[in-house]
């Protein structure tokens, strides 16, 4: 989605959903300021020491990301123990907020799987609208993991505000310019614009953990 579109084809999601992370390996190292871009400014990472942290950045209403969610699962198989991988919900306006809230009220209930893949397939193949808050609690309270009333408090907490809080400083300190997008160890930051293609962009994320992982 805009502020830039990403283009990954089905034919491109089938292809990197049957690789490992070997296979993802380029022929070519990928290059700073054209495959990716090191941040001027370094983010703070929330990974504890030790740990390179990977952020994807997300938005359920990007048919991109929704196209892109199950090769990121096939991915997340095979990254190293010192990898955290984190996805972090947009927000390039204040209409995007209600789904940044619904992301964290799903996190912060321990319902993320399998709700989250849900989400995506509420609003891409079933059509529904969960834009809007109301939208939003009637898809909830049909879902049989959840307590409505529970997720209506979680959804309208002070937990919850602050992770949309955070998830927009990380958005703008990376400088995010559209989903799905790749944030690495709090330095790099590269997109399928950058990289080429989502394929390339798994392949760059893969490079810039091993230069992370190296100090």
């Amino acid at each position: 989605m805009k502020r830039r579109e990403f283009s990954l084809s089905a034919a491109t999601a089938v292809a990197v959903s049957s690789l490992s992370l070997p296979a993802l390996a380029q022929s070519t190292a990928p290059k700073e300021g054209k495959d990716y871009i090191k941040l001027g400014k370094p983010v703070a990472p929330d990974a504890p020491a030790g740990k390179v942290e990977v952020i994807e950045f997300f938005w359920y209403s990007c048919g991109h990301c929704h196209t892109f969610e199950p090769v990121l699962n096939t991915w997340l198989k095979t990254v190293p123990a010192n990898v955290v991988v984190r996805r972090v919900p947009v927000a390039f306006n204040a209409s995007f907020v209600p789904a940044q809230k619904l992301y964290y009220a799903l996190e912060g209930l321990g319902k993320i799987e399998p709700l989250h893949a849900r989400v995506f397939r509420a609003i891409h193949v079933e059509r529904q609208k969960l834009a809007k808050e109301e939208d939003i609690m009637a898809w909830a309270a049909k879902q049989p993991e959840l307590d409505v009333a529970k997720f209506k408090e979680m959804y309208n907490s002070f937990s919850v505000a602050g992770q949309v809080r955070r998830a927009t400083q990380l958005q703008e300190a990376y400088g995010v310019e559209g989903t799905p997008s790749m944030g690495v160890a709090g330095r790099y930051y590269t997109d399928g614009t950058h990289a080429g293609s989502m394929q390339a962009v798994l392949q760059v994320v893969n490079h810039l953990v091993g230069l992370s992982a190296k100090g």
